[in-house]
């Protein structure tokens, strides 16, 4: 796409957003909020936005939901591009004019299967993983970036490495046997839970992370994308309960009457 073709795009996307947010706007004025919040999120954080989306929905029944799952680097385009009201990640940029409200823990544990020699070891380090294959998602991940930049600063260095390209696919390959991962834990639930997957004791993990809720400085948010905002702020206990269901342990059902 040329520069003239881009600058072309850009304005068209800000003329269609001023005229929904003149929309919302004069719903808001009517008393009920209305329209449509364009949310993008980082891959691993598409477990629990769902959820966190319907609590707000529930303050606000005629708001939608337009959500796009990208890996890091899409992200960074997309806020780029001022395609989305808001965006939710880890790790964000410090070079490119953000606001940004930490939120929620992003707890990137190691899991193996329940045969995998490791699972027999008492406590672990990092090191004691080298020997064996690591998964690692592919270059843009986040989750990557932040396992990369911690390998570093522990030093430790994995020979032997497979790429795989969503968490999806990282999460069964390791159910398959193929080695060992490094994952948000927020996509291990029911893994965990049922113990299709254990989470190794390593005394360095797990790696803590913040969720944020991104936009540019300059941007003009809509009124629903200020009501979600509010809502982040103002409803962190709701959230963090919300989140628990996440965590890998089985919940015990309601007694019946």
């Amino acid at each position: 796409m040329t520069e003239a073709a881009e600058a072309l795009q850009r304005a068209s996307r800000d003329i269609f957003g001023r005229l929904e947010n003149l929309d919302m706007q004069l719903s808001d004025m009517q008393g009920s909020l209305q329209g449509q919040l364009k949310l993008a999120v980082e891959s691993s954080a598409k477990y629990f936005v769902p959820h966190l989306f319907a609590a707000f929905k529930r303050q606000h029944p005629e708001v939608n939901l337009q959500l796009t799952v990208v890996n890091r680097g899409q992200v960074i385009r997309r806020l780029s591009d001022n395609r989305d009201d808001l965006v939710i990640m880890s790790m964000v940029p410090q070079d490119m004019g953000l606001e940004f409200l930490p939120f929620l823990n992003n707890p990137i544990v190691a899991v193996a299967p329940p045969d995998h020699p490791l699972c027999h070891m008492g406590p672990l380090r990092l090191q004691d993983l080298e020997p064996y294959t690591l998964l690692l998602r592919e270059p843009g991940s986040g989750t990557r970036l932040a396992c990369e930049e911690y390998f570093k600063e522990k030093r430790v260095h994995f020979n032997q490495t497979q790429e795989v390209a969503s968490a999806e696919a990282q999460r069964e390959c390791v159910l398959a046997g193929l080695g060992v991962a490094l994952l948000t834990r927020h996509a291990l639930n029911l893994e965990l839970a049922t113990g299709g997957l254990i989470e190794l004791p390593v005394e360095e993990l797990p790696l803590f992370r913040s969720w944020c809720l991104v936009q540019a400085k300059a941007k003009r948010l809509s009124p629903v994308a200020h009501a979600f905002l509010a809502f982040i702020r103002s409803e962190r206990v709701q959230i963090s309960a919300l989140v628990e269901r996440f965590d890998g342990k089985l919940r015990a059902l309601p007694a019946s009457s």
